[in-house]
């Protein structure tokens, strides 16, 4: 590591539900510094779930999330040569950003509909244990698995 390490500076909760995690996802959502833009994705999507599915957005929001949430993930690394997949437990920190990053990739995927829309399908299928952030979470465990005979050249 170069350098000092930047501090971790606090995140304000949302102002609708005044929730950390929520806050995090508008902000990792945003695009060209459009906060706004972003929150309104958001709040529409929450709106969108609890006319759907009849149950409270944020628990819905919270197990899409821990769903999605992995456990395992690979890095690479040059032992002598050749590269390795050496298969390394995921940080707490990190694994928010991986299930979110997921989330939002599988959104923005989908086409033909509002992005609140897709945001809202996406956010039911995961806390369900279907749809395609799913899918990602039980690849890269997979790909951890399958790996699993190089963990010895993790430090």
């Amino acid at each position: 590591m170069r350098g000092k390490q930047a501090i971790k500076r606090p995140v304000t909760p949302d102002s609708k539900f005044g929730s950390v995690d929520v806050a995090k996802f508008i902000n990792y959502l945003m695009l060209d510094g459009k906060k706004s833009v972003a929150e309104r994705v958001v709040y529409d999507a929450f709106d969108i779930v609890k006319k759907e599915s009849k149950q409270d957005p944020i628990e819905v929001f919270d197990m899409a999330i821990k769903k999605v949430t992995p456990s395992m993930e690979v890095k690479s690394r040059r032992v002598g040569g050749a590269n390795y997949q050496i298969p390394t437990p995921v940080r707490g920190t990190r694994k928010f950003f991986l299930a979110c990053k997921w989330i939002l990739t599988a959104a923005r995927g989908k086409s033909g509909r509002p992005m609140s829309k897709r945001l809202a399908d996406e956010l039911l299928a995961a806390a369900e244990g279907t749809g395609d952030a799913i899918k990602k979470k039980e690849d890269v465990q997979r790909m951890a698995d399958a790996n699993r005979a190089f963990a010895h050249f993790a430090r």
